[in-house]
């Protein structure tokens, strides 16, 4: 295949299925054989879980990162490009290389059409069409980091886990940070459900670390941990072998959250994040993947600096000062607590408004009333996403769970306009939130 632009590529991905998951790895196995098994070469940090996986992956691969390991790390979804889904030690690819990537990915597609269409019944034409969106961003991610020479890859599970196209890799540390009610259309309608799925990322020789929101399922996860023989970390848990203590809340949007980490060989203490306090699990869960996977004591003042210079887009990230404009992709109840609770320590009595856009196979009404208590109003709206709610149908559900009329906006910008007015009169700022599509609709407008 030839030499593709970025946006040629970003084609090509357009004819994939954009959702959903294989129930195979089948798929992923055959794409990654045929580029000669990237994730051969180098070692695998896996991370799921219902909330916080993102922050956990970016917070490892940038500890590994300051630790002289060029690292990998491979998110979703993207807010604003596709590129931010491929970071080698803290910086994104270029679009150059991201195309790159896809077309090698395609051509073994090609190959895998040349030798299997016949035994898979599929006509030449349609084989691409059999792989989801993520499939071919997760070979293309592999085949990436070995060619950059990675030394370790971070790798955030999609969705689940026993049928993720990220569990194509056998992880020498797979991180649970915790088990909610989220896609339970796929994964299970109970909590036990959905920790059975996630708990197969933990493989024969893993070391698994399981995070303080794996409360109350530890007891299944654990006993995937005895039938792999695998080793294990609890942070947070009953009996943990990892703890925290958060010193300093933030007292403003983009302020400083303070901390001690206990760890497994070492105390980390004086730890300083830009961010809500709600990630002071995800920093400990991340401390202790990488004390784990490094089988060592890390360096403090390495810890610190790589704490120091970290950012989370889309996580309670500040885009403007005046009036404080705060996106945050919290799209389930669990997530929704968290930011309500970072709202508060931030905004104080001066209850910001909320823009809110939900996709429509999310509780909204779970969402919404986790949010009601912090914020003083809501303008409800929709993304670009085509499972959006419509701002009509999410106004109805705030409505019925506050009891107050609603303004809308057709859109995320027309949205976003009329809360920083509402804001302005207030004396207070804006959240925007409720989907990763919203948040980065936001911060394509603010720059």
């Amino acid at each position: 295949m030839s030499v593709l632009t970025y946006a040629e590529a970003l084609g090509l991905l357009e004819q994939a299925l954009s959702f959903g998951i294989n129930p195979s790895l089948d798929g992923i196995r055959t794409l990654t054989t045929a580029l000669g098994v990237p994730q051969d070469a180098f070692r695998s940090m896996q991370v799921t879980g219902t909330n916080g996986k993102t922050s956990v992956t970016r917070i490892a691969a940038a500890l590994l990162s300051a630790h002289g390991q060029r690292t990998g790390a491979y998110t979703s979804p993207h807010l604003v490009a596709y590129t931010e889904r491929f970071v080698v030690d803290g910086t994104s690819v270029d679009e150059d290389e991201f195309a790159a990537a896809i077309v090698a990915v395609m051509s073994a597609v090609e190959d895998t059409i040349a030798h299997h269409a016949e035994t898979l019944g599929l006509g030449t034409d349609a084989m691409d069409l059999a792989y989801t969106e993520f499939e071919l961003l997760t070979a293309a991610a592999l085949r990436l980091f070995r060619e950059r020479g990675c030394m370790w890859a971070c790798l955030e599970v999609g969705m689940g886990g026993r049928w993720d196209a990220t569990s194509v890799v056998s992880p020498e540390v797979a991180v649970i940070t915790g088990v909610g009610l989220d896609h339970t259309d796929r994964l299970g309608a109970t909590r036990e459900e959905i920790a059975a799925d996630k708990a197969h990322i933990i493989k024969p020789g893993s070391v698994a670390v399981l995070g303080p929101g794996c409360q109350g399922v530890e007891d299944i996860l654990l006993r995937r941990v005895t039938e792999t023989d695998a080793r294990v970390v609890r942070v947070g848990l009953g009996d943990q072998d990892v703890a925290w203590r958060v010193t300093v809340v933030p007292d403003r949007p983009g302020g400083e959250m303070r901390m001690d980490v206990y760890g497994v060989h070492a105390v980390y203490d004086g730890l300083s994040v830009t961010a809500p306090s709600y990630q002071a699990p995800n920093v400990a869960t991340a401390v202790a993947a990488v004390e784990v996977a490094l089988g060592r004591a890390l360096e403090p003042d390495t810890v610190r600096a790589a704490l120091a210079g970290l950012s989370f887009p889309g996580r309670f990230e500040l885009l403007s000062e005046a009036p404080a404009v705060v996106i945050d992709g919290a799209h389930n109840h669990q997530a929704a607590q968290a930011l309500a609770s970072a709202i508060v320590e931030a905004f104080g009595h001066r209850s910001p408004i909320a823009v809110l856009g939900v996709l429509r196979d999310k509780d909204a009404e779970g969402i919404v009333r986790a949010l009601a208590p912090a914020v003083s109003a809501f303008v409800c709206t929709r993304n670009e996403s085509p499972r959006s709610l419509s701002p009509e149908e999410l106004a109805g559900v705030v409505e019925r769970v506050t009891g107050k009329p609603v303004v809308t906006g057709d859109s995320v910008e027309s949205a976003l306009e009329i809360a920083l007015g509402k804001a302005a009169d207030a004396q207070t700022g804006v959240v925007v939130t409720g989907s990763l599509y919203t948040a980065g609709l936001a911060r394509a407008l603010l720059g």
